[in-house]
């Protein structure tokens, strides 16, 4: 008799958070900015992909012939993410792992040692060129240049109400997320990913989209080319956060491995590993 009450309790609780998750979902975010709610802000989008493709369309052609020749396979990677009004929409990415077996499964949370990636894969990641087929995304109204990432509908905190970016603020601190997260046992991904990384990306994200200007987006995307990553941030918000600093000190003995800036020298980490 215990034991069906604990299994009835088990099923209510379960039950019960998945309501929460759901109306988590549909909590819309905080009023935009003027320029991020403005029908120019779309327009310099388009305008941004369409003078980029003389240099965009050659590039594309140059990965996508890689990524087929050094692994089997398309060399486009599709995904459904949540856009705005919690619309999904297919992502389109160059594939860095190698194609699955439709049996095996791969950890929910990517870090830099619990993923298989092609030869090319790593070098795409580094330099973010997995995301140039977004271009494509963005023009057909997907997406925006700057703005939220877009995430799967169980990573998503609230439901947007502007369109997810290829950029971002949170993408700016968080670009070397993977190498963050891959001291943590794979058990304990989720957990920590959910409870602090989401929080985190979701209060820069939303934070920035109330007061952003046509200046600052186009501060993010220059950083964004040149990978001016917020990297002391990123180690601010990771190794003060009481969930998630214990769990790396505990596996590591020491500190999470960001580098500490010495004088004028520009910092240097340990991975070249970025996270979606």
């Amino acid at each position: 008799m215990a034991f069906v009450q604990r299994i009835s309790m088990r099923l209510f609780s379960d039950r019960q958070g998945a309501v929460e998750n759901d109306e988590r979902r549909d909590l819309r975010a905080k009023p935009l900015s003027q320029w991020s709610a403005s029908n120019w802000k779309r327009l310099f989008d388009i305008a941004c992909v369409l003078c980029s493709l003389p240099l965009t369309v050659p590039i594309f052609l140059i990965i996508a012939l890689a990524v087929r020749l050094t692994s089997p396979g398309e060399a486009l990677f599709r995904q459904q993410r949540a856009g705005m009004d919690g619309q999904l929409f297919t992502i389109l990415k160059f594939r860095t792992m190698p194609v699955r077996r439709a049996t095996a499964k791969r950890p929910s949370v990517t870090t830099s040692i619990n993923q298989r990636f092609t030869s090319v894969g790593p070098w795409l990641r580094r330099w973010k060129l997995d995301e140039l087929p977004q271009l494509i995304n963005v023009l057909r109204g997907d997406m925006s240049i700057v703005g939220p990432r877009p995430k799967v509908e169980d990573h998503q905190m609230t439901r947007l109400n502007c369109r997810p970016g290829i950029t971002g603020r949170a993408t700016i601190v968080f670009a070397r997320e993977e190498m963050v997260l891959s001291p943590l046992p794979n058990d304990q991904l989720d957990g920590v990913y959910h409870k602090v990384i989401l929080p985190l990306k979701h209060q820069l994200d939303e934070k920035y989209m109330t007061t952003a200007t046509f200046a600052s987006d186009m501060k993010l995307i220059v950083n964004s080319v040149l990978r001016k990553w917020e990297d002391l941030e990123l180690r601010h918000l990771i190794q003060l956060h009481p969930e998630f600093a214990p769990l790396l000190r505990h596996q590591l003995e020491k500190p999470i491995p960001l580098a500490v800036v010495k004088g004028h020298l520009k910092p240097e980490l340990q991975s070249g590993f970025q996270a979606d």
